[in-house]
C-alpha cells in the first residue's frame, strides 16, 4: 500500500570530471537529508558522478574504473536512504547514460536512458546507446518511473511510465539555461504528465560548466500538471518535499519570486564567470576597463561572481581616448571597490609605429594602425594574466563578434567572455537592470554613443548600422536562420541586409579563435552555431 513519500532534490553545483568531489557532495547531501530532512530517498541530476557534460572524458577507461570506485564508495558510506544517482555505464563495450537506486549498500534497480539528444549543444550520440525499456522501482510501496533528462523532453514517457505500472515519475536532469528555458520546460513536462496521469519529479543541475550555465529550477508538478514546488534557479542546495498516496504534494519553501529577463540573463552570466574561475583554478580575474559600456558591465558581473578582492581593471588610454573615458572608469573603479591601474599605451603604439614606418613608407594610416593600439592593450593585459595568475576577461559582445568588429590578438584576448552571447541592445538593458540594484556603471557609460575610440572623433556607428537597426538582423539570420530576403521582407534595407550578412559570413575565422563565453541563447557562437572557416557558400 502507498505511504507517504519524504524525497530531497539535490540541486548540486557539480564538477565535470572530478569524481572525487563530486562523491563527496553526493555523500554529504545523503547524510543530510537522511538525517535533517527525515528523507526516505534523495534524487541527484543527470550523471551525478561525473557531471554534465563528460563529452570526450568518456572515452577514458581509467574514468569508468573511477566511477566504479564512486559507486562502491557511496555503497558503502551511506545506508538508511534510498539514492537515485546519475553515472555513465559500461557494459562490454557499450556504454550507457544511466541512473541507479541504491539501498543500504547495493544498487537494487538501473536505467538506461532511452532518448539521447544530438542537436544543439548535445552530442550524446557520440558516446551512449539508448536504454530499450523502462524501469520502475518501489520505494515505501510506490511505484516509481525512473527517466533522464531528454527522456521527459519526448513524448511517450508519460504513457510509458503509466503502460509499466508507475504511479510517478523521477526525472534526473542537467538541462542547460537559455533565456526562455523555463517556458518550454514546462511545456514538456505538462505534455508527458498529461499523457501519464502521475506528479512528476523534476531534478536539475545548477552551475557553470565552459559555455553551458545550468540554472536549476528543480520542481514537482502533480498530476494535475500543475506547479507544486519551484527551487530557485541559479542556487545550490537540498530541498524536501512530502508526495501523499493522494498525490497532494507539500513543502515547507516559499515560492520563489518570478525574474524579469534581465534578471535571469544577468545571474546567468554571475554564475558563469564564478564557475569557470573557480574551477578552473584561478587566483581572480582582470580585465580591461575602458570608460564603455560592454567592459563597465563585465566589471560589475565580475565583482558581483568573485568579490570585489578578486577584479583588477587596467586603464589603458591613447592619445584618442577622451578624458571623460578614463574619469568614468576610474568612477566605476571606485564604486565596485576594485583595484585599478591606469597604464597608457602611447609609448608601445609609438614604438610599433617606428618599427613598421620603412615597411609602412608610401601607405595611409588605416585600420592597421587602429588594431596596433588594440593589441598593445592586448599584450599589457596577457601580461597581468601571466604574472599574477589572474584569468584574463574579454569584454566583446555578440553584435561586434558576429559582424567582426573586434581585433584578433587585442580586445579580444581572454581567457573567458562573459557577453559572448548578449547583443548590444541587451547589454544596455542588462546595464540598467544591474544599477537598479545598485548604481555602480556611470550613467555617461549608458548614454554616451559606443567607440572603439581607435581614431579621432570615432564611433561605431561610422562602420556599422545602429545597433537597434543590426541587432534584429542579426537575430534573425543567426538565431533565427532566416534567409537575407525574408529578413528585407521584414521592412529593413536591402543593402544593409546585405552587408550584415556579408560580414557575418566572412568573419567566422574570428570567432573560432574568440575565447569561451557563457551561453544565452539557442543559438550561441560555438557549440551551437558550427559554420565551416572555409568556405565558398554565399547568400549573395
Amino acid at each position: 500500500m502507498n505511504e507517504t513519500i519524504r524525497l530531497s532534490l539535490a540541486q548540486l553545483n557539480l564538477h565535470v570530471g572530478n569524481i572525487e568531489g563530486n562523491t563527496d557532495k553526493i555523500i554529504t547531501a545523503a547524510i543530510r537529508a537522511r538525517d535533517e530532512q527525515k528523507a526516505d530517498v534523495i534524487v541527484y541530476p543527470e550523471l551525478t558522478i561525473t557531471s554534465y557534460p563528460p563529452e570526450d572524458l568518456l572515452l577514458r577507461p581509467h574514468l569508468h574504473e573511477m566511477v566504479r570506485e564512486a559507486l562502491n564508495r557511496i555503497c558503502t558510506e551511506v545506508s538508511g536512504i534510498d539514492l537515485i544517482v546519475g553515472h555513465p555505464r559500461k557494459e562490454g563495450r557499450l556504454l550507457y547514460n544511466s541512473c541507479s537506486l541504491i539501498r543500504n549498500g547495493e544498487i537494487v534497480a538501473t536505467y538506461n536512458k532511452q532518448h539521447l539528444p544530438n542537436y544543439s549543444v548535445f552530442d550524446e550520440k557520440r558516446y551512449f546507446v539508448p536504454g530499450d525499456k523502462p524501469v520502475v522501482v518501489e520505494i515505501k510501496g510506490r511505484h516509481i518511473a525512473l527517466s533522464i533528462c531528454e527522456d521527459i523532453w519526448t513524448p511517450g514517457t508519460g504513457r510509458q511510465a503509466r503502460d509499466a505500472g508507475a504511479s510517478l515519475i523521477i526525472n534526473l536532469n542537467a538541462s542547460p539555461y537559455h533565456k526562455d528555458k523555463s517556458d518550454e520546460r514546462y511545456e514538456a513536462l505538462v505534455a508527458n504528465i498529461h499523457e501519464g496521469n502521475m506528479p512528476v519529479v523534476y531534478v536539475n543541475l545548477v552551475g557553470g560548466q565552459d559555455q553551458l550555465v545550468f540554472d536549476g529550477g528543480s520542481l514537482v508538478m502533480d498530476d494535475k500538471a500543475r506547479y507544486c514546488f519551484l527551487a530557485p534557479s541559479f542556487e545550490e542546495n537540498v530541498y524536501v518535499v512530502e508526495i501523499s498516496p493522494d498525490n497532494t504534494i507539500r513543502h515547507a519553501y516559499p515560492q520563489p519570486r518570478p525574474f524579469i529577463p534581465e534578471e535571469s540573463i544577468y545571474k546567468a552570466l554571475v554564475t558563469g564567470v564564478r564557475d569557470y574561475t573557480r574551477k578552473n583554478g584561478f587566483r581572480g580575474v582582470v580585465l580591461g576597463l575602458s570608460g564603455g559600456i560592454d567592459s563597465a558591465l563585465t566589471a560589475a558581473i565580475a565583482v558581483d561572481a568573485l568579490g570585489s578582492d578578486n577584479v583588477e581593471v587596467v586603464m589603458m588610454p591613447s592619445r584618442y581616448t577622451s578624458e571623460i573615458s578614463t574619469k568614468d572608469a576610474v568612477a566605476e573603479a571606485k564604486a565596485l571597490g576594485i583595484k585599478y591601474e591606469i597604464i597608457p599605451i602611447e609609448k608601445p603604439f609609438n614604438a610599433f609605429l617606428e618599427c613598421l614606418s620603412e615597411a609602412f613608407a608610401g601607405t595611409h594610416p588605416d585600420t592597421t594602425e587602429e588594431n596596433i593600439q588594440a593589441r598593445c592593450r592586448g599584450i599589457i593585459l596577457m601580461a597581468f594574466s601571466n604574472k599574477f595568475g589572474k584569468l584574463l576577461l574579454s569584454t566583446g559582445n555578440k553584435s561586434e563578434l558576429a559582424v567582426g568588429y573586434a581585433t584578433l590578438y587585442g580586445d579580444m584576448n581572454g581567457g573567458f567572455n562573459p557577453l559572448k552571447d548578449i547583443w548590444k541592445t541587451m547589454v544596455y538593458r542588462l546595464a540598467e537592470w544591474r544599477n537598479s540594484i545598485s548604481h555602480v556603471i556611470p550613467q555617461r557609460v549608458i548614454d554616451r554613443p559606443p567607440s572603439a575610440e581607435l581614431a579621432p572623433d570615432q564611433k561605431d556607428s561610422d562602420n556599422l548600422p545602429e545597433y537597434e537597426i543590426l541587432d534584429p538582423i542579426l537575430e534573425a539570420y543567426i538565431e533565427r536562420d532566416e534567409p537575407p530576403q525574408q529578413i528585407i521582407e521584414e521592412g529593413f534595407d536591402p543593402d544593409t541586409v546585405k552587408r550584415v550578412v556579408t560580414l557575418v559570413d566572412r568573419n567566422e575565422y574570428k570567432r573560432r579563435q574568440a575565447a569561451p563565453g557563457v551561453r544565452i541563447t539557442k543559438r550561441a557562437f560555438g557549440r551551437d552555431r558550427r559554420y565551416p572557416i572555409t568556405s565558398g557558400y554565399r547568400e549573395f
